[in-house]
């Protein structure tokens, strides 16, 4: 199994650098762009990236002036992934509209950048700049020696994002790690359900719950930020709600990286091999969240991801529906057995936190789904505080 990382480093730029890279911004922009316009002017949305390059790369090449042949290839795929997001929300019926690219960045590969102990080497619109990485101290702990610079991963590629004159390099990395299979985890091991909400951010299957009430504070006290600056309608107070919105960004990670963290404890101190939330597709609708919440539960869920992965824990998803109605003791469904936060069986009588019912719900549909028959291995089951709960509620 392949485990990612992202790690941000910022770029030291000269300002004849600099200037290259913005025209290389402004270029990589419209080419994506004009594949995604190409892309959407027909009776059907092309996706295909093999069809995209046939139809558009020489008018790309041509229109540019010969921009980069590997950056004109990285916007069309950027184009074909826009494209495809839009048409896989349509199936669902989804709203969505055609991509328009405004967010100034350039997306790099190993043949349009060359990595470094100390710099970088990327493409541009007129050959090649290098770029110092500004990095903290050596002997600090942080990402960029842990990965960036570790012999376990490999350099795949990376972003070059611009914003309020600083350049920054999102540098992906990956190592192969050994995981168990969804299915040798189902076999072998206990399984920890996860329900997500907007009171409580997420509630495990062993009864922790992590409350969604300073998330709520901190972004209505944003929203109120944000909102008396818009009403002053300076420059200055539109700098200043960008410089909000980074901070409400900042606070959210690092909030959901501590969940995350936490999260995985759980599952370790409680020996699962599986970690499983609901799918996360439909989840606004379901629940009634926000859009901030939805941001939230996707980076949860991304964060817990690759952080499990470094344990041999697997991350997968169930279809939600009717966990939060279902007796996890009887199996008995019913709108009316939840009462917001309270739930009580209407056949059986169990009674516990709506959440904690949907939690093991959760993880019993895992099991039901990757049922494989007995055949020697450990005892199945969803990880409670005290036991575990079988394929059957027993």
């Amino acid at each position: 199994m392949e485990m990612r990382r992202t790690v941000p480093v910022a770029l030291n730029v000269a300002s004849d650098a600099a200037a290259l890279l913005e025209d290389t911004v402004d270029t990589f922009l419209w080419s994506a762009q004009y594949v995604t316009d190409h892309a959407f002017d027909g009776e059907y949305v092309t996706t295909s990236k093999t069809q995209l390059d046939d139809d558009t790369y020489d008018d790309v090449r041509e229109q540019t002036g010969g921009f980069n042949a590997g950056l004109v290839q990285a916007a069309r795929n950027k184009a074909a992934e826009a494209a495809k997001s839009v048409v896989a929300r349509w199936k669902h019926g989804k709203k969505a509209s055609k991509p328009r690219f405004t967010s100034p960045h350039v997306v790099y590969d190993h043949r349009t950048a060359t990595f470094h102990d100390e710099y970088v080497s990327l493409a541009t619109t007129d050959g090649r700049v290098e770029a110092d990485y500004i990095l903290p101290d050596e002997d600090s702990d942080t990402p960029h020696a842990e990965y960036l610079f570790s012999d376990d991963y490999e350099t795949t590629g990376a972003e070059l994002h611009y914003r309020d004159g600083n350049w920054v390099l999102h540098v992906h990395c990956k190592k192969e790690v050994e995981s168990a299979t969804p299915d040798q985890a189902t076999e072998n091991g206990t399984v920890l359900g996860v329900d997500l909400g907007v009171n409580n951010l997420a509630v495990t299957s062993t009864g922790t719950f992590w409350t969604g009430d300073e998330f709520d504070h901190w972004r209505r006290e944003y929203e109120k930020r944000r909102g008396d600056l818009q009403r002053c309608g300076t420059r200055w107070a539109h700098e200043n709600i960008q410089s909000v919105g980074r901070k409400e960004e900042g606070r959210f990670t690092q909030t959901l990286h501590r969940i995350s963290n936490e999260l995985v404890a759980e599952a370790r101190q409680h020996d699962c091999s599986v970690i499983v939330f609901e799918d996360l597709t439909d989840i606004r609708e379901r629940t009634g969240a926000s859009w901030g919440h939805k941001w939230a539960f996707n980076r949860l869920h991304e964060y817990v991801q690759y952080k499990a992965t470094e344990h041999g824990i697997a991350v997968e998803q169930v279809d939600p529906e009717n966990t939060s109605r279902r007796c996890s003791h009887c199996g008995f469904t019913h709108p009316d057995n939840r009462d917001s936060e309270a739930f009580q069986c209407l056949k059986c009588d169990y009674e516990n936190h709506a959440d904690y019912n949907a939690a093991k719900n959760i993880g019993l549909r895992y099991l039901r789904r990757n049922q494989t028959g007995g055949d020697g291995g450990a005892p199945l089951g969803v990880r409670l505080h005290s036991g575990t709960l079988n394929v059957n509620g027993g």
